[in-house]
């Protein structure tokens, strides 16, 4: 626990959860005077899948005042490379290509040492850092008096309850959606549904040059892989399938990760002489989002509100830039400015949609012919190939000029589906097929 100056039980704001959008946020509004506490159920340093960041993660940084120790635990990415089995070249996007230049990198991380850096500094900015302790339940409507404050339950490892009563609260839970789930608000999204089963390799190999720290993402006949290099010289590889696929394993997870990989060739090459260390992780990624993501006083951020897919490393930005936003509406409204709070309110709703919706949109079609044809052969016509890196680099909430250039984009993705109808159909009918029976098995 870091006590920070305040010692009363009815702070400011209460924080639920210590990953990067709820340390980010407790650190912004900390450093804006407030009493912030921060829960977080686990005790850092704690394991956490997504190792790989957006360049425009590294603004955030900068602003947040942590680059340089985030850098200093990363290895660069500079873009990332396409793997496809129907393919004989692999196809490399960098980011400095992109319709501005301005942030040509990002890195990949090992995500307890990130995570606790995050966690660590919200603490030295001002806000009560707790660990190992676990939020049990919110109650909105406990206030009493003019304040009308919340009711927080908190139960640590050792049994011990404590009760807390804050102006706001801002749910950072990530998939345990902690308020979404206590307002009946988490609906399972129709249109995608994913597992992923990941280890961590020794040995394995790795791109020369300046190619070394970029992502590598191959495709095969039931979804795709991750490749992500990191400093310590390791690899960290996963796997992305529908839960139907995964419901055919009859072995442990270390023998169907190896059995997984072995279907695709590319990648089993580079893995030929490494080790799998410290064994595989399955996780279940199936996507959600809530019916919404603010009331009155509170905001969900980060995967405590949505989540997708990880397919291009978008998780950890996006749940940072809703901390920033969240942490601007939230200074709003606890300083009593309600006219720029409402306005801030507002474009929190706006940004939260406007992201994942951004990011669905290849997710949903990244296994179709018509996608792996794009991204395998890319051509710059009317800079849509500068827009589309754009888009992959983070840079969705500024002016960059990417709007029609994506419209463009879609455009001849449906007329490369038409110029490959009966496939095109083909690999709708299987998505089809794949999503109605992992639905289904989540009922269950």
């Amino acid at each position: 626990m870091t006590p920070g100056p305040f010692t009363s039980t009815e702070p400011d704001v209460v924080v639920i959860g210590g990953g990067p959008a709820g340390s980010t946020v407790a650190a912004l509004l900390a450093d804006k005077g407030h009493d912030v506490v921060l829960f977080e159920k686990a005790h850092h340093p704690r394991f956490h899948i997504g190792e790989s960041l957006l360049p425009m993660n590294m603004p955030l940084f900068d602003r947040l005042g942590v680059r340089t120790e985030v850098e200093a635990i990363g290895i660069a990415k500079h873009g990332a490379e396409f793997v496809s089995p129907w393919h004989d070249h692999t196809s490399h996007f960098f980011f400095g290509e992109a319709m501005d230049k301005s942030f040509p990198y990002a890195v990949h991380v090992r995500r307890s040492e990130f995570d606790e850096l995050l966690f660590r500094h919200a603490g030295k900015r001002g806000a009560r850092t707790f660990e190992g302790q676990r939020v049990m339940g919110v109650d909105m409507d406990a206030g009493k008096g003019a304040d009308n404050r919340a009711l927080v339950k908190i139960k640590a490892e050792d049994g011990t309850e404590t009760s807390w009563r804050p102006r706001f609260v801002i749910d950072a839970s990530g998939r345990d959606t902690v308020l979404s789930n206590q307002f009946d608000a988490k609906q399972r999204n129709r249109k995608h549904a994913s597992a992923a089963l990941f280890g961590h390799f020794a040995n394995a190999e790795r791109r020369p040059g300046r190619y070394e720290g970029n992502i590598s993402l191959f495709w095969f006949d039931h979804g795709w892989f991750w490749y992500i290099p990191l400093k310590d010289g390791t690899v960290s590889v996963g796997a992305v399938a529908s839960p139907a696929y995964f419901k055919r394993r009859k072995g442990t997870l270390e023998e169907f990760l190896m059995e997984t990989i072995a279907l695709a060739p590319k990648l089993a090459a580079r893995l030929a002489n490494a080790t799998l260390m410290e064994g595989a992780t399955t996780t279940g990624n199936y996507a959600y989002d809530s019916k919404f993501c603010r009331g009155d006083r509170f905001m969900m951020v980060g995967d405590a509100y949505a989540f997708v897919d990880p397919m291009f490393s978008s998780g950890v930005y996006l749940a940072m830039n809703s901390a920033f936003e969240s942490a601007a509406a939230a200074d709003f409204w606890l300083k009593g400015e309600m006219k720029e709070a409402e306005k801030a309110f507002r474009r929190f709703d706006k940004v939260m949609k406007h992201g994942p919706k951004m990011f669905s949109w290849f997710i949903y079609r990244i296994t179709s012919p018509a996608i792996r044809r794009l991204f395998m052969n890319p051509r710059n016509i009317w800079r849509m190939q500068e827009a589309l890196l754009s888009i992959l680099a983070g840079d969705l909430f500024r002016n960059t000029p990417i709007g029609p250039r994506f419209w463009g984009f879609k455009v001849t993705y449906y007329a490369s589906c038409i110029g490959i109808l009966p496939q095109a159909i083909k690999t709708w009918a299987w998505r089809r097929r794949n999503l109605k029976e992992s639905l289904e098995t989540a009922k269950t």
